[in-house]
């Protein structure tokens, strides 16, 4: 495998801002870690709002139920799981990226299984999580809307996945994901982010990396935002696209650096549009500002869009390394 280096989040050029402003993240309202600490609890699960420390990070959801709360997370390697059957609930790292789930997946599922009314996630590192259908996911979000910021999704079969329910919303913020995906299985692939045909999905200043199979984003969303993120591929092995909308999709993908690595499963394309059903408006797309190349040393030929939607897109603005053509109805 290559040695990569760490692409930069955010790009300073003629334009890197033009296009974000339009990108705004849903604000995590969670508990600062210096309150956590003040109070001093020894269980490794507190709720914020009670100060009542809990053994499991099940009965601290259980303790919040259908209300509202925040679960602080003490740093260390936590061997548990948890489902989120209502209310509203924020899970907070007190230390960001020492609070580890590790292993564990609820329901045969993920570390997380969320249908609650709402969830937020901050600081927290979901690792390892595999599971017999192969869909072992840091987060299963099932219902409700779902905020994750800073935190990390490696070495699993799944980052992020999403049941399909058109009121979900899942916005994704300065989080990296790591050595995620897989082809293995009669049931099709697993992905670093992967969404059912939900409302919305918005990417924003996150980072992809060293896949392991599938694809690095699979939105069904009716409207897909990845803005302002990078997506190293120069160390994936047997991966897809970086970023597949099977059913079409609309919003925009903008501002963002794309490397693809030589060990690919499909290379034919970096994005790819409406290669499946195909049965959502793709209309207005706009896929702007971005940065793609091969890594280097590669000579290969590939599309940078890959359009079976026959829709009016509006692509303008990238940048494109040798060897990579614009665009392509299919």
């Amino acid at each position: 495998m290559d040695n990569h280096a760490r692409l930069p989040l955010t790009r300073s050029s003629r334009r890197s801002n033009w296009l974000l402003g339009a990108i705004t993240v849903a604000a995590i309202a969670l508990i600062p870690a210096a309150a956590v600490f003040a109070q001093g609890a020894p269980a490794p699960f507190t709720v914020v709002e009670t100060g009542q420390g809990f053994g499991s990070l099940q009965q601290a959801v259980d303790a919040i139920g259908n209300g509202q709360g925040t679960i602080a997370i003490a740093p260390g390697v936590h061997r548990q799981c948890a489902v989120q059957q209502s209310g509203s609930v924020s899970f907070l790292a007190s230390q960001p990226g020492q609070a580890i789930l590790d292993g564990v997946e609820c329901e045969g599922k993920a570390a997380l299984v969320l249908r609650g009314r709402e969830a937020s996630v901050s600081g927290v590192v979901f690792r390892n999580m595999a599971v017999a259908d192969f869909n072992g996911a840091g987060i299963r979000l099932e219902a409700g809307n779902l905020t994750v910021a800073n935190s990390w999704f490696v070495d699993s079969q799944q980052g992020i996945l999403t049941a399909h329910d058109p009121n979900i919303t899942l916005v994704v913020d300065r989080s990296t994901f790591s050595s995620l995906g897989t082809c293995e299985g009669d049931g099709g692939c697993a992905h670093s982010i992967y969404t059912g045909t939900i409302g919305r999905l918005r990417v924003t200043r996150s980072r992809f990396e060293r896949g392991t199979g599938g694809h690095y984003v699979k939105s069904r969303a009716r409207v897909t935002e990845v803005a302002s993120s990078s997506f190293d591929d120069s160390a994936g092995r047997s991966t897809n696209y970086m970023i597949d909308l099977p059913q079409g999709s609309v919003g925009q993908i903008t501002n963002n650096w794309f490397v693809q690595g030589r060990d690919k499963e499909n290379y034919s394309a970096f994005i790819a549009v409406a290669a499946e059903e195909g049965d959502q408006p793709s209309a207005g797309l706009l896929i702007a500002g971005n940065d793609a190349r091969f890594v280097p040393g590669l000579q290969r030929s590939s599309v940078f869009v890959a359009d079976w939607s026959g829709a009016a897109l509006k692509i303008e603005d990238n940048d494109l390394g040798p060897g990579l053509k614009l665009f392509e109805r299919r």
